[in-house]
Order: structure tokens, then sequence, then C-alpha cells
């Protein structure tokens, strides 16, 4: 591997242009606390415990998979995973080069974090904060989510607008089905009713497609979570955002934005609106001019979109500290030459086989 490849098409010496991203809910599994344990920046467990009044360590290294299914306990448990990810990450020298951020979902509050936006104390708290009126509103208001593969999204908002169609002439849940993430091409997420979903995914098998339920505790990013706004509101009244801070591309509206007046507003919007994450990549891409994607959390979720998105882009998963420790150990003379093991003669981190 050659130093230009390493350093994601940037000239020797230089850090290629980079962007942190941060996946949302649904990345949590049992015990994934272990991969950070022995790092220095373990010590933000306790912290963010303190701030939020969850034990914190107990979920990421004793709850099972069903105790990780509970909408506020996942969000809380995968942020403060980021957050470790991103400090760890740091303190190596991966982050050189980094021009925007974003992230998927609640994603996005770590990367708001990361840009500089919000302190520690007050990301934790508002995470904790929406977990808990999303999880409060799903059980007013109970929903599936359910993705959808093998069509396009022409014919998937067709699909969701015969149904709302057929639900406005009388069906009980009067068709209650919605697109809610739109992840990369061929992947797309419902949110709705179950009932909705269920006549959606039976049109689907018409149209040689297929909707697959998600294990999700609600109908996250539609209208039925409008009643978790309130709560949300009066969480984010009391925070102060940075006047300016590192861009991140808003889901909402896959725009950049680099300073705090309006992430109430989209913060707010967030909860009932599409995660435009497409459309997100193509942006801190083709806009911004993004080469490298580091992607800081548990799992390598978003690192296969951007794949399937930015062609040629450099990703860089990093979900254990192993992973880290790999991505920026020097290359010894024994080491061959087409070895994934990254130089440091350049910008640390080559993509990971996936």
């Amino acid at each position: 591997m050659t130093d230009r490849e390493t350093t994601g098409g940037a000239p020797d010496g230089e850090a290629p242009r980079t962007a942190l991203v941060f996946p949302g809910q649904g990345a949590q599994k049992a015990g994934m606390g272990q991969a950070w344990r022995d790092t220095a920046s373990w010590a933000l467990v306790a912290e963010v415990s303190e701030y939020t009044g969850i034990d914190v360590e107990e979920l990421l290294l004793k709850a099972d998979d069903e105790t990780l299914r509970r909408t506020d306990l996942a969000q809380i448990a995968v942020f403060t995973t980021e957050v470790l990810a991103h400090r760890e990450a740091e303190a190596a020298g991966l982050l050189d080069g980094v021009v925007a951020c974003a992230g998927h979902s609640l994603g996005e509050y770590t990367a708001l974090h990361a840009a500089g936006a919000l302190p520690l104390a007050d990301t934790a708290r508002l995470v904790a904060a929406r977990g808990r009126a999303m999880r409060a509103c799903a059980e007013r208001s109970p929903g599936t989510m359910a993705a959808v593969v093998r069509l396009g999204p022409e014919t998937v908002e067709a699909l969701v607008a015969q149904v709302q169609e057929d639900g406005g002439q009388g069906q009980e849940d009067g068709g209650q089905v919605w697109i809610a993430n739109v992840n990369a091409p061929g992947a797309i997420v419902l949110s709705g009713t179950a009932e909705a979903v269920d006549r959606l995914a039976e049109l689907a098998v018409e149209s040689e497609g297929k909707v697959i339920r998600l294990a999700v505790g609600g109908a996250f990013h539609s209208p039925l979570m409008a009643s978790a706004a309130d709560d949300v509101r009066e969480a984010l009244a009391a925070v102060r955002f940075a006047p300016e801070h590192l861009p991140v591309v808003a889901n909402v509206d896959a725009r950049p934005y680099a300073s705090g007046e309006r992430w109430r507003e989209l913060e707010l919007n967030q909860l009932t609106s599409p995660v435009r994450w497409e459309e997100s990549v193509r942006t801190l891409a083709d806009e911004l001019g993004c080469t490298r994607f580091v992607e800081l959390g548990p799992g390598r979720q978003l690192t296969g979109m951007i794949r399937r998105i930015a062609k040629g882009a450099l990703t860089v998963p990093v979900e254990s500290a192993a992973a880290l420790a790999k991505l920026t150990t020097p290359e010894t003379p024994e080491t061959p030459a087409n070895s994934e093991t990254p130089k440091t003669s350049g910008t640390p981190g080559t993509p990971e086989p996936r």
C-alpha cells in the first residue's frame, strides 16, 4: 500500500480531509464496554454516570442484549462508547485533518460534542433526556421500524403513499407509515404502526421487494414521536451551544452547520423527520471534500453505508482499543509491503476489509 493510498489521496505528509461519523441506536451489543475498559479514557464512564444518574459501567460491561434494547439505556450506552472511542482516537493522533462531523440519529449528539458545539456534561444530559422521552413516547404511541430491500426510493415512496391513502379510507390505524431513514442506495427504513408496516410489506412482495422488521422500541423519526418533543425541548433549553464550532452535517436536511443558533430546532425536528444519511455523506464528500471517514463507536454500520455512497473514500472504523492500536502502530521492516497495517509516515488509518 502506498503512502498516497494510506492518506486517502492527500499529498505525501498532509492529512486527508477527514469526517468523523458516529452510529446511532442499534449499534449496541452486550459487553461492548470491554473494548475500552483498559484505556485511559475509561474514567469518562464515571463522569457520564454522574451527569445522567445511570450506572453506565453496568450497562457497558454487564447488561444483556434484552436490557440494551430499552431505548433510554441503549442510547446512553452507545453515546458513552462513542465518546470513549473519540477520546482515545484523538489521543492516539488518528484525527488529524478533521474538517467536519456527522452522526446517524443519536450519533448526531456525539458529533456535536466532538465538533466542540457542546461539552460532555450537557451532551450526556441531553442524550439521557432524549432517550427517556422517546421511550415514554413509544409506550404512548406504539410502533415499529422495518428495513426495505430490493426496492428503489421511488417505489418505496409510492408504496408508502398507497398505504397512507388506504388508511385514509377507513383503515383502523390511518395508514400510519413513513420513510424514516434513507441510509444508502437500496437501504431505506420505514417507521409506523405494526399494522401499516405489515400492509406495506405485503405490497412490497408484489413489487419483488422485501420488508424486514427491526428490533427497536418504537416508530422513531416519524410523526408518532411528536409527543417526545416537549421533554426534549426542555432539555435543549437548558444547554448552551457554542456560537462557533466545527461543521456538523444535520440529519434533517443534510446541510452543514458551524454555529449553535439552529441546533435546538434541528434536534427537535430530528425526532419526527427522516434521517437523510445518504445525502449527508454526499455533502461531506462532495461539498466539504472529505476523502477519509473515521467511524467511532461500536460496530461498522456506517462504514458499510459510506462505501456504497462515496466511492473511493477511505473508511476507518474504530470500534475497539485493539483496532485503534493496529491503526496507529508503525510498520516494521518485517511487515509485508501489501499489509493492511498503516504507515505513520502519512496520516494513520487504512481501510479495513468488510
